[in-house]
């Protein structure tokens, strides 16, 4: 009885936080309420100068890397610049305050207009990006935004909003347009911005997805990844295993589009293999992949020592001998199957490439299917080819949201200056895995608008435009 008591104290003192911290940032929407598009991006301008201006994203990466874990200092440095700029980009020209188009064929007027006070929970893995990026959309559509960080991820957060803020007054802009969690940040003070807020984004762990997407609050939520890659016979082996590697190895996994498993034609699977291996990959035996299991996985559970480590780190958990098993920059298994039997066939958060040989391109898609269909459908796959006809059978049979052709997965899935998707860190499965959004986040995420309708010269179809092939195949009968 006791117990139940303090979890109802506990759980009204983190409303009553969350309340005043709501009621802060409407009174900051208020004030910008008036904004003038130029305004607006001068916000937006503002945050993704705190967290691209040199000396901030080296800050930020090292307290990052400091109080989490995990990833690679030199990554994290270069993920905030990459996604700071390329959002930046996005965003910059983009029509978010007032009338944003008008078609006169229509006649429909449309009117952008604020979402609300966007409660936004972000993973450890991206402690700072993650919060500026989504806090530049979000301002886009002049809301103001909470962040929830993680426990670990609190003191990146705090550091990040002490720059936003400094730029803030800059330009004399409310302060609680953005605001963090006050520690200790904890599961009532999340749950209590998932539900208070007028608009939630939960990019992170399959539970905090499920809890932000029964919150009752519209949401924008998007779960984890496992992506895959295919490597077809006509691929340009080198080319593949580079950027395969590059995605495998990229800030030590931290991302739900970093490649977990490669699915290899048997026609170039050993030349596949040999390419990786020369990229720094190093080949298990079933021993090694036993060890590394056991290192990987605990009970069953995601050993936490080997979350987004180096290799050498992963090397001397998994008690490796081999010289070039420690020199390696990632390891590969090799698997045929999938399932909770397998566990390599999901998502690993670690430098861990797992690798299937499949007959032909149908038993490739077959493959990549039942992974998908394991752990991360809806959100990724990849295809290495110069097989024009592959490309069009795997976009119509495989359910993801974004396929990559020749691409850096973890790179590309999250917009690229050489592809067309926008930039992001938070992309949907779509119904297949359970979201809102198939889309990568961008700011369109974060506008209400208001159709305005007016009069236009009456069209009324014929009976004949509607009905004239249905009645030339089945008659009027």
């Amino acid at each position: 009885m006791q117990m139940d008591k303090k979890i109802q104290t506990d759980e009204e003192a983190a409303s009553a936080t969350i309340s005043m911290m709501i009621d802060k940032a409407r009174a900051a929407m208020d004030q910008i309420y008036d904004y003038s598009q130029e305004q607006v991006d001068e916000l937006v301008q503002a945050v993704a100068w705190a967290i691209y201006k040199p000396g901030n994203t080296e800050e930020l990466a090292q307290i990052a890397l400091q109080d989490t874990g995990l990833g690679r200092y030199d990554d994290k440095v270069t993920k905030k610049r990459r996604k700071t700029m390329g959002t930046l980009y996005d965003l910059k020209d983009e029509k978010s305050v007032g009338i944003i188009n008008q078609d006169e064929a229509t006649g429909i007027t449309e009117i952008a207009k604020p979402v609300g006070v966007v409660g936004a929970v972000v993973p450890s893995t991206n402690p700072g990006a993650t919060p500026a990026n989504i806090a530049m959309m979000a301002l886009k559509g002049r809301n103001a935004i909470i962040i929830a960080p993680s426990p670990k991820g609190l003191s990146t957060a705090q550091l990040l909003l002490t720059y936003i803020h400094q730029e803030l007054e800059k330009i004399g802009a409310p302060l609680d347009l953005v605001q963090v969690l006050p520690e200790p940040v904890n599961k009532a003070k999340t749950i209590g911005l998932m539900k208070q807020s007028d608009f939630l984004t939960v990019t992170g762990s399959r539970n905090n997805v499920r809890l932000g997407q029964t919150s009752g609050t519209p949401n924008v939520c998007v779960s984890e990844g496992n992506v895959v890659s295919i490597v077809d016979a006509t691929a340009d082996i080198q080319s593949a295993a580079h950027k395969i590697f590059l995605s495998k190895t990229f800030d030590n996994a931290t991302s739900c589009s970093n490649d977990n498993s490669v699915v290899i034609e048997a026609s170039v699977y050993d030349d596949m293999i040999r390419a990786l291996q020369k990229e720094g990959g190093y080949l298990c035996n079933q021993s090694e992949k036993d060890d590394l299991q056991a290192a990987i996985w605990t009970d069953g559970k995601r050993n936490s020592r080997t979350v987004a480590k180096d290799a050498d780190v992963i090397a001397q958990a998994a008690g490796l001998q081999n010289k070039e098993a420690n020199e390696a920059t990632f390891f590969m298994v090799e698997e045929t199957g999938v399932g909770a039997d397998y566990p390599f066939s999901g998502e690993k958060l670690a430098v861990v490439l797992t690798v299937y040989k499949a007959n032909d391109f149908t038993d490739a898609i077959d493959i990549t299917k039942n992974i998908l269909n394991y752990h991360g459908r809806g959100h990724s796959c990849g295809l290495h080819t110069s097989d024009k006809a592959h490309v069009e059978r795997i976009g119509l049979e495989m359910d993801v949201s974004r396929l990559l052709i020749n691409q850096v997965q973890v790179s590309g899935n999250g917009g690229s200056f050489d592809n067309g998707l926008n930039f992001t860190l938070s992309m949907g499965g779509g119904t297949w895995a359970g979201n809102n959004t198939c889309d990568n986040l961008s700011y369109k995420h974060f506008l209400n608008t208001t159709k305005v309708s007016e009069v236009i010269p009456e069209v009324v179809p014929t009976e004949e435009e509607l009905w004239g092939t249905y009645w030339e195949k089945y008659g009027r009968d």
